[in-house]
Parts: structure tokens; C-alpha cells; sequence
């Protein structure tokens, strides 16, 4: 009977996982569509302010979306038991394309990020700096062969890789814009509740199981 019942909750959480799985596929999807993709048609009317910084532009939104593409291989158990090196070489270049990216995070953050205001320069930096360390803990983790908190740190990671598809959802909604019509006081609110809040929430979800 006890072990009926620990099979049905294994399936129910397969479930829950598979949904929000899917949910956000499809999230990210329709992100990288409306959001990312036509920077890569190199119009001046795309880039907008980013024109004359479009190449570090393109190098993050180019490793953003190679990190948001490999995450969800990487957490998926079945593809990872049955091809571990692929899995390993995944996540190097996991790894290699947050560092670009975060790097050129950074560039922006002090060249067209400060022209709008201090507050989303330091934003942009501070996720930038969240997103390479999550990413580099977890590369430290598995080096040492701690694979629990392996898996904990690329939760982690994957949490503010997806911030990118967050903020972009939360800095056109109508409801923020009405709460905060201009974009140097929405920015660098925004920004920083993207990772920050669903860091906090991965971080009681993580601790909560181990009790």
C-alpha cells in the first residue's frame, strides 16, 4: 500500500515537472521569437540606443540563447544517464557562453546602460555578476565531484539565465508600465526583481526538500 502510494506521488511530481517544463519551453520560445531573433536582421530601428553597441549586444543575446537552449538537456535525468559525455560537453558550453555573455553584460552595463542612469547600469552588472557565479559554483561543484550541490547550483544558474526572458516579460506588461511609466525607474526595478524573487523562491523550494 506504502509503496502504491509512493509510486502515484512519483508520477504526480513527473507530472508537475513535465508542465512546467513545457510551460517554460514555450515561455522562452515565444521570447526568443518577439524578442531576440530580430536583432539578428541588423536594422538600426531594432537596435534602437544599442546601435553603436550592437556586436557586444548580439554576443549576450547570441549566449543567452545558447544557455536557454542547453538548461533544459541538462536537467533532463534520462538524456544525461544514457549520453554523460555529450551531457559533460553540453555543459562546458553552457558554461563558456554565460562567461561570454556576462562579459559582455558587463560592457553594456557601463557604456549604454549608464547613459539611461546609474540604478540600471548597476542592475544590469549585478546580474551579470549573479549570472557567472551560479553558473562558475556549479562548474566548481561537479570538479569536485559534489554532484547534489552540482545539481543545486545549475537550478540556480538556470534561475537567472532565465531572468532575461522574465524581465522582458515584466517590462512590457501593462500593469508595471501603469505602476512605473518611465523606463529609468521601471528598468532598474525591474532587473533586479527578474533573479532576485525567483532566486529567493529556488532557494526555499531547495532547502524545503531537504528536510
Amino acid at each position: 500500500m506504502a509503496q502504491s502510494k509512493l509510486i502515484t506521488l512519483q508520477q504526480r511530481q513527473s507530472y508537475v515537472r513535465l508542465f512546467v517544463s513545457l510551460f517554460l519551453i514555450v515561455f522562452a520560445g515565444k521570447f526568443v521569437i518577439q524578442h531576440a531573433l530580430p536583432y539578428f536582421g541588423f536594422t538600426r530601428e531594432t537596435f534602437g540606443r544599442y546601435w553603436n553597441f550592437k556586436w557586444p549586444l548580439i554576443g549576450h543575446i547570441s549566449c543567452g540563447i545558447i544557455a536557454l537552449a542547453i538548461g533544459p538537456f541538462q536537467f533532463w535525468k534520462a538524456f544525461r544517464n544514457r549520453y554523460l559525455t555529450t551531457h559533460r560537453w553540453m555543459g562546458r558550453i553552457y558554461l563558456t557562453a554565460i562567461l561570454i555573455g556576462a562579459c559582455c553584460s558587463t560592457y553594456l552595463a557601463w557604456t549604454s546602460g549608464i547613459r539611461v542612469n546609474f540604478s540600471w547600469a548597476l542592475g544590469l552588472q549585478a546580474l551579470a555578476f549573479a549570472w557567472i557565479t551560479t553558473a562558475g559554483m556549479a562548474y566548481i561543484s561537479v570538479m569536485r565531484g559534489l554532484i547534489p550541490q552540482h545539481k543545486e547550483w545549475m537550478i540556480r544558474s538556470y534561475v537567472v539565465t532565465f531572468a532575461f526572458v522574465t524581465f522582458r516579460f515584466l517590462n512590457d506588461s501593462p500593469f508595471v508600465i501603469s505602476l512605473m511609466q518611465k523606463f529609468d525607474e521601471r528598468g532598474p526595478a525591474v532587473i533586479w526583481f527578474s533573479w532576485t524573487i525567483p532566486l529567493f523562491v529556488t532557494e526555499v523550494v531547495l532547502n524545503w526538500k531537504k528536510k
